[in-house]
C-alpha cells in the first residue's frame, strides 16, 4: 500500500468549504447547518453551485460540482470540505476529478451516503483518509443531530479513542479482529464493484457498512454481491449501521438473521447498531482509512477502538 495520507486537524478556527457533491439541499437547512457550525468556531465558505437546484435533483452539472470540489482542494485558505447532503450524484463525477491536484492538496472530505463513491475513490488513487460524518443539512442544522464527542476526538487529532455502546454498538457475533476501517453506504460501495472505481481492499480490514430503507432481503443480496466479489477475503471484522432506518417495528429480527445467513461463512466478528450515517440521532464521525481493532468479546461493553490519530 502507498503510504497513508492524513488532512491537517480541524480544530476550531478551521475554514470548511460547503459544499453539494450531489443532490440539490434546502437553503434553509444549509444555512441553518452553517450558523450551527459557526457556533463551535469553524469559519464556512458556500461553494458556488452548494445551492444550485437543477438541473434534474442534482445541485449543478456534473461539471460545475467537480469545478466546486477542485476549487476548494486547492484553495489553501480551505483546511476542510463538508457536504450538504447526499442524495444521489457524485458518481458522475468521478471520471471528471483531478487526482494530481488532490494529491498535492490533501483535505478533510466530510459526508455519508451517496459520497461513499468519493471517499471510495479518494482512497483508490490518493491513500487520503475521509471522514463518514454528520454533514450541514442533513444533521448540523437537526437539533442533537451531531454526536459531537467522535466529531472532536477524529478532527482535533486524539491519538486513539473508542466507540461502544454509547454509540449503539451491538455484538451480533462475538470475537476481536483488528484492520483498516473501509466502507460507507453499503448499497453505494456495492454497485461500484466491476467499475473502474470499485473499493481497493489492500489489506487486513474492518468494514463498515450502513444504508436507509434496505429490506432484509436486499442486506442479504448485497452482502452475497460483495462475497462473491473477493471483498470479505481481507475483512477480519464487520461493523453495521442503526438498521432502525432500514426496517419496520418488528422486522429486527428478520434483519438480524438475513445477515447472519449471508455471513454464515465470515469468521470475524461482527458488530451493528452504530449510529453513523443514516440516523435519527446524533450522527457519530467514522474516520475511513486508519487502523481499528473490533472488540467483541464482552457484549455488554462492545467497542471499536480507532488506534491512530485519523489527521496530521
Amino acid at each position: 500500500m502507498s503510504e497513508l495520507v492524513k488532512p491537517r486537524a480541524l480544530r476550531p478556527g478551521a475554514t470548511l468549504a460547503v459544499l453539494s457533491p450531489a443532490s440539490a439541499a434546502k437553503r434553509e437547512l444549509v444555512e441553518r447547518g452553517i450558523e450551527r457550525l459557526h457556533a463551535l468556531g469553524y469559519r464556512t465558505v458556500t461553494g458556488a453551485h452548494s445551492l444550485a437546484s437543477g438541473p434534474l435533483y442534482y445541485a449543478g452539472t456534473r461539471e460545475q460540482r467537480a469545478d466546486d470540489l477542485h476549487l476548494a482542494f486547492a484553495d489553501p485558505a480551505i483546511d476542510g470540505i463538508i457536504c450538504t447532503r447526499g442524495g444521489w450524484g457524485s458518481a458522475e463525477l468521478l471520471p471528471l476529478l483531478d487526482a494530481g491536484l488532490i494529491r498535492a492538496n490533501p483535505k478533510a472530505f466530510i459526508g455519508y451516503s451517496d459520497h461513499t463513491s468519493l471517499h471510495v475513490w479518494l482512497w483508490n488513487e490518493a491513500r487520503l483518509v475521509t471522514y463518514y460524518a454528520p454533514m450541514v443539512a442533513a444533521d448540523f442544522a437537526r437539533e442533537g443531530g451531531v454526536d459531537l464527542a467522535s466529531w472532536r476526538h477524529c478532527f482535533e487529532g486524539d491519538a486513539t479513542w473508542s466507540l461502544g455502546a454509547d454509540e449503539g454498538l451491538r455484538v451480533l457475533r462475538a470475537g476481536r479482529a483488528e484492520g483498516r476501517l473501509a466502507g460507507g453506504c453499503i448499497s453505494i460501495f456495492a454497485e461500484a464493484l466491476g467499475t473502474p472505481y470499485a473499493p481497493e481492499i489492500s489489506e487486513d480490514s474492518i468494514l463498515f457498512l450502513e444504508d436507509i430503507g434496505t429490506k432484509p432481503y436486499q442486506w442479504d443480496r448485497m452482502l452475497l454481491h460483495l462475497r462473491y466479489a473477493g471483498v470479505f477475503e481481507r475483512a477480519r471484522g464487520i461493523v453495521l449501521g442503526d438498521m432502525r432506518q432500514c426496517v419496520a417495528n418488528g422486522e429486527a429480527d428478520l434483519l438480524e438473521g438475513a445477515i447472519l445467513h449471508s455471513l454464515r461463512d465470515f469468521d470475524g466478528p461482527i458488530a451493528i447498531g452504530l449510529r453513523s450515517g443514516h440516523v435519527d440521532g446524533a450522527n457519530v464521525t467514522v474516520p475511513l482509512g486508519v487502523r481499528a481493532r473490533l472488540d467483541l468479546t464482552d457484549a455488554e461493553n462492545p467497542q471499536l477502538h480507532i488506534l491512530e490519530a485519523a489527521v496530521a
